[in-house]
């Protein structure tokens, strides 16, 4: 079935009825606005179901206080997908310190319009409207919590979110294989409790349910997990160890009133199937119907996805256990055919914002082993690994071919790069990256630079960092317009210290990298990092380490910002509890001036409104 220009899917039953449908195969609730881009999730899987030959409803946003939102497109044929957007609902609306956002950048108008765990919201509502009817759950937010899990905003274990949400079944990772397979097997008939063994996917069975297969892994139970934080780092260990794809085996958590069951992580999609999805008609426009901007497409509308997946495995990002470390990478003439396409839109002003993937530079990587033996147990990839295939000459391959686009005056890129992967010989590639595709500031990711942090993080010494910042620097002179380096930093990690971020504060002083990047670590679920901020246990080792919590970890992002005087007194503390009152005093080496607090850029500018009166 065609779509009617602009290609948008119905969100109403009179556009439903203008395409002749009665009721839906399957209608997708999500917490985000309809914005039909292929960066977000509903305007993606509703296109590739709708290719597939199945009539899909979008239901954005509903309003959970108001039943009737939900029965505007009645009940589907098949099956409730709900999400709660591309940014867990709790993530999306606190900040690290717990703190109230202002807003959500996936609403029309930046206002929020979801609300808390709006998963098991949304899915409490269904099963009480349309008892009966099944329900798949999936996104970020479900994806990470499909075991029992650590909840920072609680500060608790909670159960997985397929124990408390009266789902069906849960889609982890990437959800187009997994959903597919489910439309299929419940169009030809199946009831939804026998789709089981599906890659991608988690169950829940009865507590008395028969034995689970011979090979699965039976992690310790949530009634274990949450009363010993030892057996929750075991638990953590063996839920990493078994997402490999090609020979993953099912992982098994009891729990009070039922088991969860994850099958093995769904296979990579090929380089033939991800030039067809993104080469889908995507209108890159919210859905008319809204009257205010949605801030969240702007940054992205005219960005190309180039691959999937994210080798780096660092401790703190869920990427390795959601989307995988897998690179699977577009062909050259499907990106271009993409963005020759997108010059053709409305608004297009010859710029393409971004092309890349969770790491840019990693487009066209491989490993040699996984073909046949998936992905090594520590999935430690990176420079050095023999099995490690491709090089930076493909990325710029993609990029010089993207530029000589008719209609394209300019190619940034926006992803970050990992700079690990280029080494004293790529001086050519990032040399003609800088002079074409960064505007003035390079992204990279050094996080730290003290080797215990970096360690834990699964991050690049800092000797790594500042090789590549030499030679950054090096490419700098002589040129009549500089460009600088802008490093995501970090503070609160578990096992960093206040000592820690003074010398991490040293070094920003020593070599004036500019600091605006700047991020509290928040504890989210399914991450080694919180695993360790909740039970103070490196996973891998079983060693013991400083978790900062509480002021802590104030006083260390006041270390991280010291030029930012407002955070004066927290810093002198955080300095005197080092034993470095060496760093307080007039000197050009001092991080901060003796004395009383001073004053911060709001108390500058109410004293100079007080002064002109």
């Amino acid at each position: 079935m065609t779509l009617p220009q602009p290609g948008f899917l119905p969100v109403s039953k009179e556009e439903a009825q203008e395409l002749g449908i009665e009721a839906f195969d399957i209608i997708i609730v999500s917490g985000d606005a309809y914005v039909d881009h292929p960066l977000f999730a509903a305007g993606l899987l509703g296109r590739v179901l709708w290719e597939e030959g199945y009539t899909v409803g979008i239901l954005p946003q509903p309003d959970w206080t108001n039943p009737d939102e939900f029965r505007v497109l009645g009940s589907p044929r098949l099956f409730f997908a709900v999400s709660a957007g591309n940014v867990d609902s709790l993530v999306n609306h606190y900040t690290p310190q717990k703190k109230p956002r202002s807003g959500d950048v996936y609403s029309p108008g930046g206002r929020r319009r979801r609300p808390d765990r709006a998963t098991l919201v949304y899915t409490d509502l269904l099963h009480a409207l349309f008892p009966g009817t099944p329900i798949v759950i999936g996104g970020i937010e479900a994806s990470l919590r499909r075991f029992a899990h650590y909840d920072y905003w609680s500060d608790r274990v909670r159960q997985s979110i397929l124990a408390d949400a009266p789902a069906d079944i849960l889609v982890f990772g990437m959800g187009e294989r997994p959903l597919g397979e489910i439309a299929a097997r419940l169009s030809r008939g199946d009831p939804i409790m026998e789709c089981s063994g599906i890659p991608g996917t988690v169950v829940r069975i009865p507590v008395h349910s028969p034995p689970v297969q011979e090979d699965s892994v039976i992690l310790p139970s949530f009634s274990e997990v949450s009363k010993d934080k030892k057996a929750f780092a075991r638990a953590f260990s063996l839920i990493s160890a078994e997402q490999d794809p090609f020979r993953g085996r099912p992982l098994v958590q009891p729990h009070p009133k039922s088991i969860i069951i994850q099958n093995p992580p769904a296979r990579p999609i090929s380089t033939a199937e991800l030039d067809h999805i993104y080469e889908l008609p995507f209108s890159r426009r919210a859905h008319p119907s809204y009257r205010e901007p949605v801030p969240a497409l702007e940054p992205v509308r005219f960005s190309v996805v180039s691959h999937r997946g994210c080798f780096g495995n660092c401790a703190f990002c869920a990427l390795s256990l959601h989307q995988g470390c897998i690179i699977r990478s577009r062909s050259v003439p499907s990106v271009v055919r993409e963005v020759t396409r997108m010059t053709r839109m409305p608004g297009w002003k010859g710029i393409v914002q971004d092309i890349g993937g969770p790491t840019a530079n990693m487009f066209g990587m491989s490993c040699s082993r996984w073909r046949e033996y998936g992905t090594c147990p520590d999935r430690a990839c990176g420079p050095g690994c023999p099995r490690l295939e491709g090089d930076l000459g493909s990325y710029l391959d993609l990029l010089r071919a993207v530029r000589k686009i008719p209609g394209v005056r300019k190619v940034f890129v926006g992803s970050g790069l990992r700079y690990d992967l280029i080494g004293e010989e790529d001086e050519g590639f990032l040399a003609e990256f800088c002079s074409h595709h960064v505007s003035g500031h390079l992204k990279v990711a050094p996080e730290h630079i003290t080797r215990t942090v970096t360690d834990l993080m699964h991050k690049p010494p800092g000797e790594v960092f500042e090789s590549f910042r030499k030679r950054f620097e090096h490419m700098q002179s002589g040129k009549e317009k500089r460009q600088y380096l802008l490093p995501y930093l970090m503070s609160g990690h578990p096992g960093c210290t206040i000592r820690d971020m003074v010398e991490l504060a040293e070094y920003i002083r020593d070599t004036g990298l500019y600091t605006e990047q700047v991020q509290d670590f928040t504890p989210t679920p399914m991450t080694a990092s919180t695993c360790m901020y909740y039970t103070g246990i490196q996973p891998d080792t079983g060693q013991q380490i400083h978790v900062p919590k509480g002021r802590e970890k104030r006083v260390q992002r006041a270390i991280l910002q010291y030029r930012d005087r407002k955070n004066r007194d927290l810093i002198e503390e955080g300095l005197r509890t080092a034993g470095r009152e060496d760093l307080i005093g007039t000197a050009w080496v001092c991080l901060i001036p003796p004395g009383r607090k001073g004053k911060g850029k709001s108390e500058k500018k109410q004293a100079g409104r007080r002064t002109s009166r």
